[in-house]
């Protein structure tokens, strides 16, 4: 049962808490930029960027996450 929450933190190079700390902290600017968005669609005058910096910002954390993980396996 401890596998299962060890695997996949171990697979990109952290620990449980790491992971959870991490995880946590991109489902929260999802949260945030997806509720931007929705404003943003009703108000298409504020957030205009918001929600596309975003995903562009979180996308380069994990791509460069992912080639560190590669070169420390």
């Amino acid at each position: 049962m401890l596998q299962l929450f060890q695997n996949h933190p171990k697979s990109v190079g952290e620990s449980y808490f790491q992971h959870l700390c991490h995880a946590s902290g991109f489902g929260l600017r999802m949260v945030f930029a997806g509720f931007a968005c929705l404003l943003h669609a009703v108000f298409p005058f504020i957030f205009v960027h918001t929600g596309s910096g975003e995903i562009a910002d979180l996308n380069r954390v994990l791509e460069a996450r992912n080639a560190q993980a590669s070169v420390n396996q």
